[in-house]
């Protein structure tokens, strides 16, 4: 199996560092980078072939991804909102896409079960309505993971200090997903 990585937003942050905490600085483009090339180690520990591609344009990426001969896709970010209450971890699947579900299913389970965050459950993206781009322009069973709210302090305390922790929940997931379609 082959995974294509893609942590959210642009390299270095330049020039879109994604959601940012107005209090820590923490950025969602450095959790997303950490998490991700930290889950690539652990999947190729585990012979899982792996790509990793961070870029501002969402073009590049789905483009990369389709002529990657990847098996899957993830996208790693970190929610935000004005409500400094909102929490939690959330993963996204296309509309229609059967893998897709089930493979957000076991990464949503495995970041619940290790960092005991708030499960706000997996959600679908319709195309047209609510579709994310990256989940409607990869031609293979695509997830977008949050990770966390980097608004929240208690989720920002997570994203800061268990980035391994999360990356190796993130893996789990894929691995939890290629088990169950052997």
């Amino acid at each position: 199996m082959k995974v294509f990585l893609n942590p959210g937003h642009a390299p270095d942050g330049k020039p879109d560092p994604g959601a940012v905490n107005n209090e820590t600085g923490l950025r969602e483009c450095d959790v997303a980078m950490a998490v991700g090339k930290s889950a690539e180690s652990y999947l190729n520990a585990a012979g899982v072939e792996t790509a990793l591609l961070q870029s501002d344009s969402l073009e590049e990426i789905c483009e990369a991804a389709n002529s990657s001969d990847a098996d899957i896709f993830v996208s790693i970010h970190c929610n935000a909102a004005d409500a400094e209450e909102a929490n939690g971890t959330e993963t996204w699947a296309c509309a229609g896409s059967y893998r897709g579900s089930m493979l957000a299913d076991c990464i949503q389970n495995q970041l619940v079960d290790a960092l005991d965050t708030t499960d706000r459950g997996v959600k679908i993206a319709t195309p047209g309505v609510n579709g994310l781009y990256v989940l409607t322009n990869t031609d293979m069973p695509a997830v977008l993971v949050e990770l966390g709210f980097i608004s929240n302090s208690d989720d920002e305390k997570i994203l800061a200090n268990n980035q391994d922790a999360l990356a190796r929940a993130l893996a789990r997931g894929v691995t939890d997903y290629e088990c169950s379609v052997q």
